[in-house]
C-alpha cells in the first residue's frame, strides 16, 4: 500500500487531496502513473508526465525510482 498525496492541479483533476493505492513491493513511479491513468483516464497521464514526485526525501521525475510508503505528486507551480 502506498499513500499518495496530491497537490494543486493534480488534486483538482482527481477530486481529492490523497488516497491509498495497493501497489506491489518494488513498484516504481512509472507503475504509479500507469495505475493512476487506468483509474482516472489518459488525460491525467499527460499531467503526471510533467509532475515531480517526492519519494521519501528525494524529489524526482525519474519513472524508474522505487516508491516509498508515501509519495507526493507535485505539478509545476507558477510564480517564483
Amino acid at each position: 500500500m502506498v499513500e499518495i498525496r496530491y497537490f494543486a492541479a493534480i488534486a483538482d483533476a482527481v477530486g481529492k487531496d490523497g488516497e491509498t493505492i495497493d501497489l506491489p513491493a518494488g513498484a516504481t513511479v512509472a507503475d504509479l502513473r500507469a495505475s493512476l491513468a487506468a483509474t482516472y483516464g489518459p488525460d491525467l497521464d499527460k499531467m503526471l508526465s510533467v509532475c515531480a514526485y517526492l519519494v521519501g526525501d528525494e524529489l524526482t521525475r525519474d519513472p524508474a525510482v522505487a516508491l516509498s510508503p508515501r509519495v507526493d505528486v507535485l505539478p509545476p507551480f507558477a510564480g517564483g
